[in-house]
């Protein structure tokens, strides 16, 4: 392994504290030093454009996701029936449950969560 002479590890250390500095700012709440007000304000524009993307994008994402869990596991426990005799249906239940949770959960997830 190769030694390293003082210069280098002194040029390495003053390049990262070099660095360290120009990448740490400090954060003002626009001149008046309320934070609180800075962070409502954020939220307050920010929570539309959530909102949006959670119900147009998260939601159907996941509804997708489970639609097609719920098809593969009645298929399954078809199959399993065919093969036993007996018809599985508690997973294909809490799944379906699941889909009908967040098919409709846009209609009432904002009022709880206060949007």
């Amino acid at each position: 392994m190769r030694k390293w002479n003082h210069k280098r590890f002194a040029l390495l250390l003053v390049v990262a504290l070099a660095m360290t500095s120009l990448m740490a700012g400090t954060a003002l709440a626009a001149g008046s030093g309320d934070v609180a007000g800075a962070v409502e304000s954020t939220w307050t524009t920010a929570s539309t454009q959530i909102k949006t993307v959670v119900n147009n994008v998260v939601f159907p994402a996941i509804d997708l996701i489970l639609a097609v869990f719920f098809f593969v596991k009645v298929g399954t426990a078809y199959f399993d029936y065919r093969k036993t005799g007996q018809f599985e249906w508690t997973a294909p239940a809490i799944l379906f449950a699941c889909l009908v949770f967040t098919l409709t959960a846009p209609l009432y997830i904002w009022g709880i969560v206060g949007i």
